[in-house]
């Protein structure tokens, strides 16, 4: 079974564990724009292999999350 690759707005986390992100873009189906999850906006990079990148949280999870805190 494959897992599903990430897709904008979904926070990920590199195959080591050491760098979370938001993916901010996805370039003609073959580059993941990464941006960190806090902080500067500017500061992004990209991957070219998305099956690196484990989804921690989907997008469409996350207003769910946010107004059951509130």
């Amino acid at each position: 079974m494959t897992r599903p690759r990430a897709e904008v707005g979904d926070l990920v986390e590199d195959q080591q564990g050491r760098r979370r992100a938001i993916v901010t873009d996805i370039k003609k189906g073959k580059t993941w724009v990464l941006r960190p999850p806090s902080g500067s906006i500017t500061a992004q990079w990209e991957t070219d292999d998305p099956d690196s990148l484990q989804i921690l949280e989907c997008r469409a999870s996350r207003p769910d999350r946010e107004r059951e805190a509130t």
